[in-house]
């Protein structure tokens, strides 16, 4: 793996929306960015953790949904999201009517 300045990765997205400029799909086009890093191991190393927040928001009618223990679907409840908890995920052990009322 090589390193990529800001310069060419900037470059490379603006040639990219300009090709979905020049011919417009019919659906939501993204961009995806994958980091690699050297000598770094997620299970021991835990140094990288923050959150970032976008400029715009990617998908206005997507909804979400938190799954967690008891303090998480408290946080989540907090902010008006959805959650649900590790007991009422057990209560949809098999039932695939519930489970894709879930995922609507």
């Amino acid at each position: 793996m090589s390193k990529v300045s800001s310069d060419v990765l900037r470059e490379g997205i603006q040639g990219i929306l300009e090709g979905a400029k020049a011919k417009p799909r019919k659906f939501t086009e993204t961009i995806e960015l994958q980091i690699g890093l050297k000598n770094y191991d997620p299970q021991k190393d835990k140094r990288f953790s923050g959150t970032v927040k976008l400029p715009y928001i990617p998908r206005p009618k997507m909804k979400v949904c938190v799954l967690g223990d008891v303090k998480h679907c408290e946080q989540a409840q907090a902010i008006g999201v959805d959650s649900r908890s590790v007991e009422d995920l057990k209560k949809l052990n098999k039932n695939k009517k519930l489970v894709k009322k879930l995922g609507e």
